[in-house]
């Protein structure tokens, strides 16, 4: 599988919770992040590997 096509692994998905409200997550398949609804944060994944500082977040505009 490469990077390009790689999606996140489903197990590894319900484990992560953002790390500034610890609410779950959703998988946008699209855009390639992790979407934190309750902080309004979106977390890019990049080579297959959670970003998942919120610095490196993009903050999603209403």
């Amino acid at each position: 599988m490469d990077s390009v096509t790689s999606s996140v692994d489903p197990k590894l998905l319900e484990l992560l919770v953002c790390p500034l409200t610890k609410g779950r997550l959703t998988y946008d398949r699209a855009a390639n992040e992790l979407v934190s609804e309750k902080a309004r944060l979106a977390y890019p994944i990049r080579d297959g590997i959670p970003i998942m500082l919120v610095s490196e977040a993009r903050k999603i505009e209403d």
